[in-house]
């Protein structure tokens, strides 16, 4: 055999061997080789010192991929009913990014409005679930991100960047403090659809970090980890494990610097450990019938969405330090047309499930550790587009945190009166980054890596943690 021959065998089998990922691991696992390489098992495992109390141990961050509109759900402004028809009055400077089509009118938002909870927080007939959870939410109305188009706006709000190749928030996060439970991956991310997310899945690469930082992807239809059992009798399975080893000692004995290869290997090592606390942490068939109905598992609307919340919830049970849950995978939260059309379907798909999870963690003592948050790229324009949507506003929009710490019931900054610039209270999408990580008690200027003689640090040396969010 060639020495090429030799390699692409060695490789293939790397690649190839077992019926299943789950069927791949390293003989330390198997206690053949014990060294440096033995992982300890179960709770505390890789956990770092932190700079601040933590006040939440996990994340779960609700994407709302494409855009959703802030000025027909948080961000009441009664200014754009008022002048719905008309040209935007040229005391306002309307920003180069959020031009809509040139020249075009103010939309007014035909949604009704009500104040919630007892902290009289705003919020649309669009969200009836949602607003009941209000006393627990902080609406942050001053966002402000650089990214005009999708691929710029969903780079930048999940790693901080316009240009691709820079950490996601969930790898800095799985990098900072590791994770609570071995046997589960520490970053996890889910979508609603088959449909790519923008950017694909560098929105949840680690960049320039080890790629075992990186998020690992669950799916929504069907089991939620493919191949994780193997369809070999136990004798077969043990004999390509033990091989596979081999191959793995002598393939990376040489190669210690390849980031990718040592986290295929570490994702093997994950995989055997997830044959056992998988299933058990995925299988939503045993929830109580009431809480798949809260969740809204037994509508088609809400199915999807609503056992992704579900799942979430599981996992940050089991000690699942970052999860993101993406809605309207490929952008579909882009009203440019059909505003109403549009937004009230991915309302419906997503309003119950959200004030389920919220109301799950609460009750189960767990909101108070887990951050949620909610938000898109970027919000809205209140000039219309194609005579009934929105165009992309990335210099005033909301998101909203809840739990984990945060002071529920309080509005944070403001925008103008036609929702188009902030004015009050500006959180860029590092303050955002920075606050986020606050709350999991890491400060993001002391949470370096070396990359290429560089110390590097998420958002670029950028952001401030807004403390106004915090629980006194």
């Amino acid at each position: 055999m060639t020495n090429n021959q030799a390699e692409f065998s060695r490789l293939s089998m790397l690649n190839k061997a077992g019926n299943g990922f789950g069927a791949l691991a390293l003989a330390s696992l198997l206690g053949k080789d014990a060294n440096a390489n033995d992982l300890p098992k179960g709770k505390n495992f890789q956990s770092k010192i932190a700079h601040y109390p933590a006040k939440a141990k996990s994340v779960i961050y609700l994407f709302m991929e494409g855009g959703p509109s802030q000025l027909d759900l948080f961000d009441r402004k009664p200014l754009i009913n008022k002048l719905d028809g008309k040209q935007v009055p040229s005391s306002f400077k309307v920003p180069i990014t959020a031009m809509g089509e040139y020249g075009a009118p103010i939309l007014g938002s035909k949604r009704k409005w009500k104040q919630h909870g007892q902290s009289g927080l705003w919020m649309s007939d669009w969200l009836p679930h949602t607003s009941k959870m209000a006393d627990e939410l902080a609406v942050i109305k001053s966002c402000v991100s650089d990214g005009i188009n999708h691929a710029g706006g969903v780079c930048q709000m999940n790693t901080g960047s316009v240009f691709g190749g820079r950490p996601s928030l969930g790898s800095w996060v799985s990098y900072g403090l590791g994770t609570e439970n071995s046997d589960l991956p520490s970053y996890v991310v889910m979508k609603d659809s088959k449909s790519q997310v923008i950017n694909g899945p560098r929105s949840w690469g680690s960049g320039f970090m080890p790629a075992s930082y990186q998020g690992v992807e669950f799916e929504s239809n069907g089991p939620a980890i493919k191949y994780l059992k193997s369809k070999d009798s136990d004798k077969k399975h043990l004999t390509k494990l033990n091989l596979l080893n081999k191959f793995n000692k002598s393939h990376y004995d040489s190669r210690t610097d390849n980031s990718e290869l040592d986290a295929r290997i570490k994702s093997y090592e994950l995989a055997y450990r997830m044959q056992s606390a998988a299933p058990d942490a995925v299988d939503i068939n045993d929830e109580p019938e009431y809480v798949k109905e809260m969740y809204g598992l037994n509508q088609k609307e809400t199915k999807t969405f609503g056992s992704n919340c579900l799942l979430a919830r599981r996992l940050v049970e089991r000690g699942v330090r970052f999860i993101q849950l993406y809605s309207g995978s490929g952008a579909k939260w882009d009203g440019h047309s059909k505003m109403e059309e549009n937004h009230g379907k991915l309302c419906k798909q997503t309003d119950q499930p959200i004030a389920a999870l919220l109301k799950d963690l609460k009750q189960r003592g767990l909101l108070d550790s887990t951050l949620v948050v909610w938000g898109g790229e970027f919000g809205r324009t209140p000039m219309s587009e194609k005579g009934d949507g929105r165009d992309h506003n990335p210099t005033g929009f909301t998101m909203w945190m809840a739990g984990g710490g945060v002071k529920g019931g309080q509005s944070i900054g403001e925008t103008d009166e036609l929702g188009l610039w902030t004015t009050k209270d500006k959180m860029h999408v590092h303050d955002i980054h920075a606050t986020i990580l606050r709350m999991v008690g890491v400060d993001h200027t002391k949470l370096i890596y070396q990359h290429k003689g560089r110390p590097e640090r998420i958002d670029l040396n950028e952001g401030y943690a807004n403390l106004n969010l915090l629980k006194t």
